[in-house]
């Protein structure tokens, strides 16, 4: 989480250092991650700009000044100005319907009849003014007013009467209204305040909204002088910091980089010795194996500035703008040296220049070549450390890998079974759990999972203890949740009729059966005939006992065989095939592949790699996914090999199945009482009904030449099948 300053912290800092809150858009925060995953929850970045819905202030501005208009005209609408001489003169007639009188003026409503023939002056009409100008007399007639208006007859209208100043003469005019028994009110004056505001609110509007134009100009001037400016967030020291405790998984990273703290701290160590620390460390590893809370972890050690940012920061639909920033990024760590500089996601930046269908970025590449000049002509004294990290290294630039930019590359990689298990310890600091919690027993069915694989298990975990109101977390929720992160989520809602969950049961009990009596198979953990996940109905989980790292050729085949083994046992039993063996046959054929065109596993074929992953990492996958380097009669003679190699493997799996048919009859069985089957119970039963001596000895296996990464190696384990796919 990050923790924000207080407003009197940063009214001070501001203060202190105004420059530094205009040229740096993020905060000076304090990153904490007490452990090996990102809490996903980050402080809202203030140098981007906020998406505003609704009125602005000029919009809002506009409306009250169209409203104090409209309401100007509605009021005076219908209203028609009558000189004291015509008033008292419809007073006289009789005309008036009521009349009001509101500060000094007599307002009300008169209506005069059409045959009425006013005795007091009225203006001069336009035609007769036309007239006067057709007789070629110009010249109007002086004796009539031009200030006294015409009122109008037949219907009633509203008229008000000028202001009279003179209090005896509006008393006389109330009491010939009385006389005349004319409604009369009188209306106390607003005061002086009311008519301010009348006149004064218009204009105040006006000054308001101009000078809210001129600060909104302003503003939008020192965004623009700042849009080159680096977007990175500086975090400092804190009482909340990661450290090396609180990274595990990766001693030999660890190692790497606490050369990098140990520089910070005494750079003269090394520089009397005319040693230099690399000029830039790129942290390289499969996501989710920590990269960006290892270079925490080097900031909280240090106890330097540690400057943050993403390689996307740096791109934008502007050419210029990224090479701006860049610039300024090192300008302000050169001035806080000795400090770190960390780029995450660096390939968004620093891919290859010229690649792709279409040719490169302008904008991304002189952001790129920017950086290489930065970084190259950089001060190797300045206790300046530039890390980076992604997960891509094959995508950068040569000229960015090349020493004197790049010296280092730390690689940051799935951890092993002890790795594991520390992860796991480190995640647990603050969970509640049970005393029958085994680490060493979740890391060993964890082969191949990350960091972050490894915190959202944990995170799992709890949901589910929460979920069932318990005060601690148990090993069956841990188990639970291993399942859940491999597999996917329980699905019991999906009903399954008698005859598919019949045929789950058998095909699920086939690549067990057959994995059990293997010798060179994984162990069997777990049978299950829940739905789990999109597609899979059912699942047999194999993982190995200890990592590995090399697969030999036996292993690979009675790999087959298993796989092989769910679709060989519908065969047998229902004497018909399903779509159940979808993805078996699918891993199986790439399994049988792999062994004839990488392994050189195949006789006829010999020790010859056919084909290469083209490395064009910028086209489409399906357009070069592989390039083809030989002749038509190689590729039937492959296609021959692995055909032949899946249906050997198929006939020994059938073979396997018809011996033991009872076995097969007895863990289907099983599984359609229970539903779920666990690998000491599969064991168990063999056992009653083969005998002890008939099990193959575990993990008897023979290390040959075939490099498999762990994570790879996770995902052959888990047989999966979709009987409704």
């Amino acid at each position: 989480m990050t923790r924000l300053p207080s407003e009197r912290v940063r009214w001070k800092l501001q203060r202190e250092n105004p420059t530094a809150f205009l040229q740096i858009p993020g905060k000076k925060v304090a990153e904490k991650n007490d452990k090996q995953e990102d809490s996903g929850l980050k402080p809202k970045d203030p140098g981007s700009p906020a998406r505003k819905s609704g009125l602005n202030i000029f919009q809002i501005g506009l409306i009250a000044m169209l409203a104090v208009i409209m309401l100007s005209i509605f009021l005076s609408k219908n209203k028609n100005e009558a000189d004291l001489n015509q008033f008292l003169e419809h007073l006289d007639a009789g005309h008036l319907k009521w009349v009001q009188l509101e500060d000094e003026e007599f307002v009300g409503v008169m209506q005069i009849p059409n045959d009425y023939k006013p005795s007091s002056v009225t203006p001069a009409s336009q035609g007769e003014t036309e007239k006067q100008k057709e007789g070629g007399n110009d010249k109007l007639d002086i004796t009539r007013a031009p200030f006294v208006n015409e009122l109008p007859s037949g219907e009633p209208f509203r008229f008000t009467t000028p202001a009279i100043r003179n209090p005896q003469k509006r008393k006389e005019i109330l009491d010939l209204l009385q006389e005349k028994s004319i409604p009369t009110k009188i209306v106390s004056s607003s005061g002086f305040w009311s008519s301010m505001l009348i006149w004064v609110f218009p204009f105040g509007l006006i000054i308001f909204l101009w000078i809210m134009m001129m600060r909104q100009s302003g503003q939008m001037g020192r965004t623009a002088m700042s849009f080159g400016k680096t977007r990175a967030k500086m975090a400092g020291e804190s009482d909340d910091k990661v450290t090396f405790a609180d990274v595990a998984g990766c001693p030999e990273a660890k190692m790497e980089l606490m050369e990098v703290v140990d520089f910070l701290k005494a750079p003269e160590k090394y520089q009397t010795l005319g040693g230099r620390m690399p000029k830039g460390m790129l942290l390289v590893g499969p996501p989710g194996t920590g990269k960006t809370l290892m270079a925490r972890a080097v900031a909280g050690e240090a106890e330097r500035p540690f400057f943050q940012l993403s390689g996307s920061d740096f791109v934008e639909m502007f050419v210029g703008v990224g090479a701006s920033r860049v610039r300024d990024l090192f300008e302000q760590a050169k001035g806080k040296a000795p400090c770190i500089v960390f780029v995450d996601e660096l390939d968004a930046v620093g891919r290859h220049r010229g690649a792709g269908l279409g040719g490169g970025h302008d904008e991304r590449e002189q952001t790129l070549n920017q950086l290489l000049v930065e970084m190259d002509g950089f001060d190797t004294t300045s206790g300046v450390i530039f890390l980076a990290a992604t997960n891509r290294p094959d995508v950068l630039d040569p000229a960015l890998l090349r020493p004197g930019r790049f010296d280092r590359q730390v690689v940051i990689d799935a951890p092993d079974l002890e790795g594991r298990k520390a992860i796991l310890e480190v995640h647990a600091k603050n969970k509640a759990l049970a005393d029958n919690v085994d680490f060493a027993l979740i890391a060993a069915n964890t082969s191949g999972f990350t960091g972050a694989d490894l915190a959202n298990l944990l995170n799992e975990a709890a949901l589910m203890a929460a979920r069932k109101n318990a005060t601690e977390i148990t090993q069956a929720e841990l188990d639970e949740a291993v399942e859940r992160v491999i597999a996917g989520p329980e699905r019991r809602s999906r009903k399954l009729g008698k005859e598919e969950l019949e045929k789950v049961a058998y095909h699920e009990a086939g690549h067990a059966l057959v994995a059990a009596l293997c010798e060179n198979a994984d162990p069997v953990r777990k049978i299950s005939i829940i739905p789990r996940g999109h597609a899979a109905l059912g699942y047999t989980m194999q993982t190995p006992e200890e990592d590995r790292y090399l697969t030999s050729k036996p292993d690979l085949l009675d790999r087959l065989k298993g796989l092989l083994a769910g679709r060989a046992a519908e065969l047998l039993v229902f004497e018909e095939l399903s779509t159940g063996a979808s993805n078996d046959l699918e891993r199986a054929t790439h399994i049988a592949r792999s062994m004839i065109c990488r392994f050189g596993m195949s006789e006829k074929l010999g020790p010859v790699v056919y084909g290469k992953d083209n490395q064009q990492v910028f086209l489409g996958r399906d357009m070069t996914q592989e390039e083809r380097n030989f002749s038509e009669k190689t590729a039937q003679d492959i296609d021959d090999e692995v055909k032949r190699l899946i249906e050997s493997a198929n006939e020994e799996a059938m073979t396997i199945l018809e011996t033991n048919r009872i076995c097969l009859n007895r863990i289907a069985e099983t599984l359609l009482e229970k539903e779920v089957m666990q690998g000491e119970d599969l064991d168990s039963l063999l056992k009653e009904l083969l005998g002890e001596e008939a099990l193959p000895r575990a993990n008897g296996r023979t290390e040959a030449s075939m490099p498999t990464p762990p994570a790879a190696e996770m995902g052959d384990t888990e047989e999966s099948s979709n009987p409704a796919a």
